[in-house]
């Protein structure tokens, strides 16, 4: 593997960690910080607010090397972690939550370019699954660790390992990531002339609404675990561990089957596996081992269509879009991610059991899939066609 993908890998790793250990951590940072467990699912919603802010960064920076703007957003994404870290009151870690979020789509978006910039010919889904793949295994082994650490010393002690990480990562990208040319700039207008078509649209609809679907259940999965499945807390981080196993196999398996057929119905499949698993959580979703089985499948398809649509807003936005395109991609994941947040947090605060958060999330994921059906039908021969110089 090449060394730059690993340290393009390090920083997806951090980032991952930073969004996602929150949702191990929620019962645990609630009561540290005297709020209700529902309330805190704010803390999730402002990082995803700081990720849809912060890729405005791309606008001004289109003229900027990618490998000078990856280390930017890793500066930013370790200040961000470090305030959380200190952070003792509500305000202050929400605000942390906010600056932590803000690099985290521009930086998978400048990313993505360069994976494929710094790939083989036809390996480019499997070089950016590779980059995705930090993400992934931030899930696997970073959020059940940070799950450890809050619970062995404080929840603090999450955040100062996200910081350390992000400075890591940040000496790796300056030693391994070699200079490569910024692309073309269309102006500042030209950089959203992408958008005025229908199919991006399509795509970010879809992933939208496909997190907002898996997130309704996954923002509060810590305690579904306990409530549905019966598990001790103690449990978590090692359901944690086999949830992100799930999100390697779907990672990797994703970029693949991107590569051999094409992005579009690639994440297509991928949200199709989601939607199921959410509509088998809510059926049968009782017990450790059906917990188990649909939280692996959930966890499958959530990062199965990674990889696919980073590529295929990055297709999309060829011509002077491109980093606003794969930007693109973790706003209306964030935002997705937001939203499914709130949904769910309004679905317990009905008095529900937990279970129906996975039926929440199920039209949500019925849409995204039509949305990306009908973008592959539609429009991705073309996009594709052009993008890989097959036109």
């Amino acid at each position: 593997m090449k060394k730059s993908l690993i340290a393009l890998a390090m920083g997806s790793f951090v980032l991952g960690f930073a969004e996602f250990v929150m949702m191990g951590i929620l019962p645990v940072v609630a009561e540290g910080v005297d709020v209700s467990v529902a309330w805190a699912g704010n803390f999730i919603t402002a990082y995803a607010v700081g990720v849809c802010a912060g890729a405005t960064m791309l606008v001004v920076g289109r003229r900027v090397p990618p490998r000078d703007l990856l280390v930017l957003f890793m500066a930013i994404c370790l200040a961000g972690n470090a305030l959380a870290a200190i952070s003792g009151d509500p305000t202050m870690l929400f605000v942390a939550r906010f600056v932590s979020g803000l690099p985290h789509g521009a930086y998978f978006g400048t990313a993505t370019l360069a994976a494929k910039m710094l790939a083989d010919p036809g390996r480019e889904g499997a070089a950016v699954s590779t980059m995705v793949l930090g993400q992934t295994l931030a899930n696997t082994v970073g959020v059940p660790a940070g799950t450890l650490l809050a619970g062995a010393f404080s929840w603090h002690a999450a955040f100062v390992f996200a910081a350390a990480w992000a400075a890591a990562a940040l000496a790796l990208i300056v030693r391994w990531v070699p200079r490569l040319d910024p692309i073309p700039d269309a102006g500042l207008a030209g950089q959203f002339a992408f958008l005025k078509a229908p199919g991006p649209w399509l795509i970010l609809g879809a992933v939208l609404l496909g997190n907002t679907g898996v997130f309704c259940w996954w923002s509060y999965v810590s305690p579904w675990a306990v409530s549905m499945g019966g598990f001790a807390e103690a449990a978590v981080p090692g359901l944690l561990v086999l949830a992100g196993a799930g999100m390697v196999v779907g990672s990797t398996l994703g970029g693949r089957v991107g590569d051999r057929l094409t992005p579009g119905v690639a994440a297509a499949l991928g949200q199709s596996m989601t939607g199921l698993g959410l509509l088998l959580l809510f059926l049968f979703g009782h017990g450790p081992i059906a917990c188990c089985l649909f939280m692996f499948l959930c966890s499958v398809g959530l990062f199965f269509v990674s990889s696919p649509q980073q590529i295929l807003m990055v297709e999309v936005g060829q011509g002077g879009g491109e980093l606003l395109g794969g930007a693109c991609v973790q706003i209306a994941f964030n935002g997705g991610n937001a939203i499914g947040a709130q949904v769910g947090q309004a679905v317990l605060n009905t008095g529900a059991p937990y279970n129906w958060l996975g039926l929440a999330g199920v039209p949500f994921n019925v849409v995204a899939v039509a949305l990306l059906a009908l973008f592959a039908v539609r429009f991705e021969c073309r996009y594709h066609l052009a993008a890989t110089g097959r036109a």
